[in-house]
């Protein structure tokens, strides 16, 4: 007899999740600057239970202190007493091109900040500081950092692994997602991944990232639709001093600054049309120019992109360059929706659970959240496990725990759904038996997607998602039944 699905999960909850697993996460930042002020300033108001700060005061001690203490990021100044902070970057760079390095300077706009960041500083701050800016440009920094540091595994978790982070599922289509990482990752094929918000688009592009030939140089990662459409093609490309108000100074880019490693650019169908030419030149020559120059630079960088949108529906509405769409879907990989993926969910609760202080989760919790919809997809299980954990009493988590929305089923609306599939299996059983030629499931099928198209007007991206199927799958039924033919008729 095979098991129930959630027996293996739960078997491997109580083995793994223990609060033993749990480590506590502290980042380290080594502070280089030969003013003692500076250093207690950042000790100040950087330093608590997450972060440590750590300090050097000349040229010659930061290699010693790196070999020892292992920094997630280097804060330095230019000016150093003894070595420079440039000719110490340049030495870092040559040690470990993964380090990343933020240089200090009260000289903003001389040409060492702008050697700096050719050097390939992460970026550089003026004195004085603005402290909540700072802040802000270290937690950007130090996320980086760890995109870089720490491998994603994209192979299914098996009970004797533990890994710190990777793509979790032993489903089919997740074995198809994995064989494509594989074939792609030693490439430097431009890459397309595509799939709903929260399937973990992020997590296959840094996985490319780390089991690729540039693993040892720099990975950045920008989300076009989070930075304004005015300032996006100066974060990609950099700018000149007076290339429009406020550019005070020439500033780098994110395709300059990651020459000769991986760079991601996040939900990619927001990205306004006069950039997306730029983007398609540096894909073509390998070349770019700054906001307001006429120099050309040359760049050797992999792209990796990802939307959540529907990137031939972009192209057929005059939002998106077709060359351009060309050119970034050399390989295509789609992450299935979780509800396309069921399968994976006692694997994803263990997973999650795994960095919980709660061991178990009681089986009537666990088949709820095998039967939710999942719109949040991978990121609202993982949501509604972390609330679960918090709220729950003893090492359990049971069906009470879960959010709300994820374990109430209005009654009304549920007798009502139920009481019209019986209907509807009983009026499909009869034509059977009346009829044997009549196939059920086929029929069942053409007229669910009918009606999805009829309901959405025949936009078959509201529909593939109505029906909780991708695009590609209701394409191929739409043309297997005639139905768009049918449509147009009636």
């Amino acid at each position: 007899m095979n098991p129930q699905p959630g027996t293996a999960a739960l078997r491997s909850l109580r083995d793994f999740a223990s609060p033993s697993k749990m480590r506590p996460v502290m980042d380290k930042i080594l502070v280089v600057d030969d003013e003692a002020d500076i250093r207690r300033a950042f000790r100040r108001n950087l330093e608590g239970d997450s972060l440590r700060v750590l300090e050097a005061a000349r040229g010659e001690e930061v290699v010693p202190a790196i070999a020892r203490e292992r920094p997630d990021l280097v804060v330095m100044d230019i000016r150093l007493g003894g070595v420079s902070g440039l000719d110490t970057l340049r030495k870092l760079r040559e040690l470990d091109p993964k380090l990343l390095v933020i240089m200090m300077t009260a000289y903003g706009t001389t040409a060492t900040a702008i050697e700096a960041m050719k050097l390939g500083a992460y970026d550089y701050v003026l004195k004085p500081f603005d402290v909540p800016k700072l802040k802000a440009l270290i937690q950007a920094a130090l996320k980086a950092a760890h995109d870089m540091r720490r491998v994603v595994s994209y192979q299914p978790l098996l009970t004797q692994e533990d890994y710190a982070e990777g793509i979790v599922g032993k489903s089919e289509p997740m074995q198809q997602v994995f064989k494509l990482i594989g074939q792609v990752a030693q490439s430097d094929a431009t890459v397309l991944i595509t799939g709903e918000s929260g399937t973990g688009k992020e997590l296959v592009a840094r996985a490319i990232y780390h089991h690729s030939r540039r693993a040892g140089q720099s990975f950045l990662a920008i989300n076009c639709a989070a930075i304004p459409e005015q300032l996006l093609e100066s974060e990609l490309f950099g700018h000149e001093k007076g290339a429009f108000t406020g550019a005070v100074e020439r500033r780098i880019g994110k395709f300059e600054q990651c020459d000769q490693g991986t760079i991601f650019l996040d939900e990619i169908g927001d990205m306004p049309l006069a950039t997306q030419a730029k983007v398609l030149r540096v894909l073509q020559n390998g070349e770019c120019q700054r906001v307001g120059g006429n120099q050309t630079l040359h760049v050797d960088v992999r792209v990796l992109t990802a939307t959540n949108r529907d990137p031939e529906r972009l192209v057929a509405e005059k939002k998106f360059r077709e060359d351009l769409y060309y050119r970034l879907n050399v390989v295509r990989i789609h992450l299935p929706a979780l509800r396309e993926r069921r399968d994976d969910i006692p694997v994803l609760v263990d997973y999650f659970l795994r960095r919980s202080p709660v061991q178990r989760i009681a089986p009537e919790a666990l088949a709820i959240l095998e039967k939710h919809h999942w719109s949040g997809n991978v990121r609202e299980l993982e949501n509604a496990i972390e609330r679960a954990a918090v709220v729950a009493r003893g090492d359990t988590i049971r069906a009470d725990d879960l959010p709300p929305d994820v374990r109430e089923l209005k009654p009304v609306a549920a007798a009502e759904a139920a009481g019209t599939v019986e209907h509807a299996v009983q009026i499909l059983y009869a034509l059977a038996r009346r009829d044997a030629h009549f196939k059920v499931i086929p029929a069942v099928e053409r007229e669910l997607i009918a009606r999805a198209l009829q309901e959405t007007a025949g936009n078959q991206v509201q529909a593939a998602k109505l029906l909780g199927i991708t695009r590609a799958t209701l394409r191929k039924r739409v043309e297997k039944f005639g139905i768009q033919r049918r449509l147009e008729v009636h």
